[in-house]
């Protein structure tokens, strides 16, 4: 008795399994040949999916707030660096132009300084250019301890600019080739046209307007061209011969014919002096 129950009960287990196998093959081969899922299987995956949902909103937002206070904390730094990096690029800016000017000077110095055969040179800085006598005189920061004596030629860039007309201990007035004052020293200057002859004269003023050194009642036959070189003749004794002054930019006549007035270039900037070179007579 006992036999045939458990018989029954693995003939019922086995046929259990193969209505079980025989239902999952009729799914998948139904599943397989329709283009949507068993209603069934629809209500299932659809319980499934919005269980997801309700879980994954409140852990997606957070990691979206997460990300969101994330990014404008990164925002707020990169900002924060950039207006640093701005601001150190306007002041390296300003700081490479005002040395790439200060180097330019140095440089147009140095190249003086090697020119001044013979001359030793004193490098000084102007301090003082009053509104009242900007065309006249500058002050400079070396004296009579530096060695500076009066009537010593001062050069600034490329050229002639003036020479020393009063020396105190420690600083130094100069007297512009540009001082249009009756009193002022004029310095002999000669001139070598392009056919090699040498014209001698001496500077006569300074016009404001064109910005040129004048020279006046010149008497030659040679011709005087546009481009002509102005330097110092050396004649008097008191300045250096050949001392760069400055170029000829244009020559006119007088009314009669009689005389012919120049109009020179100076070689330097007159209205932007601030280093300057004294040439020293070597001993």
């Amino acid at each position: 008795m006992q036999k045939f129950s458990f018989n029954r009960r693995l003939v019922i287990i086995i046929v259990c399994l193969i209505v079980s196998f025989a239902l999952m093959t009729l799914s998948v081969a139904i599943r397989n040949k329709r283009s949507t899922p068993p209603l069934i299987q629809q209500f299932g995956n659809d319980i499934v999916g919005l269980a997801d949902r309700v879980v994954a909103l409140p852990a997606n937002g957070l990691k979206g707030s997460v990300s969101s206070v994330s990014e404008l904390l990164n925002t707020y730094q990169e900002n924060q660096q950039l207006k640093k990096q701005v601001s150190e690029l306007a002041q390296t800016k300003v700081r490479d132009q005002t040395l790439a000017k200060e180097n330019k000077q140095l440089k147009k110095e140095v190249g003086l300084n090697s020119s001044l055969t013979d001359y030793s040179a004193i490098s000084a800085a102007v301090i003082t250019r009053t509104p009242s006598s900007w065309q006249n005189q500058v002050i400079i920061n070396k004296g009579s301890s530096a060695g500076v004596i009066k009537n010593m030629p001062v050069m600034s860039g490329s050229g002639l600019i003036g020479r020393i007309s009063e020396v105190n201990k420690t600083n130094s007035k100069v007297e512009l080739i540009t001082d249009n004052n009756d009193s002022a020293n004029r310095f002999a200057v000669s001139i070598t046209t392009k056919s090699g002859k040498t014209v001698n004269g001496v500077l006569s003023g300074f016009n404001a307007d064109s910005g040129q050194i004048t020279m006046n009642n010149i008497t030659t036959k040679a011709k005087i061209s546009k481009g002509d070189k102005v330097v110092t003749s050396g004649l008097g004794g008191v300045t250096p011969k050949g001392l760069y002054v400055g170029k000829v930019a244009k020559a006119s006549g007088d009314d009669y014919g009689l005389s012919t007035k120049l109009y020179i270039t100076p070689a330097t900037d007159l209205s932007d002096l601030n280093i300057v070179t004294v040439a020293v007579t070597k001993q």
